[in-house]
C-alpha cells in the first residue's frame, strides 16, 4: 500500500483490502496510460497533417513570383 495511505489508514489492513487498492492503483495507471496513448496518436496525426500542408504551400510559394527579390541590391 502507498505511504499516503499508511498515513490516512494506520491499522493494519486485511488481504483482501491491499488487494483492492492494488487493482485500483492499477486500473489507474492503466487508463493514464491508454490516455497518453491516445493523446499522442491524436498529435502524431495533427502533425503529420500540419506537415503535409506546409510542404503544399512552400511547392507553392516557390512557383510563385519573388517580387521582394526585385528589390534587393547588392552593394560592391
Amino acid at each position: 500500500m502507498p505511504e499516503e495511505l499508511q498515513q490516512i489508514i494506520p491499522a493494519p489492513l486485511s488481504p483482501i483490502i491491499q488487494e483492492t487498492f492494488a487493482a485500483i492503483s492499477s486500473t489507474r495507471e492503466f487508463y493514464q496510460e491508454v490516455k497518453i496513448r491516445d493523446d499522442k496518436k491524436i498529435y502524431c496525426a495533427w502533425y503529420h497533417t500540419t506537415a503535409q500542408r506546409h510542404r503544399q504551400e512552400l511547392e507553392q510559394m516557390r512557383g510563385e513570383l519573388n517580387i521582394l527579390g526585385w528589390f534587393r541590391f547588392k552593394r560592391r
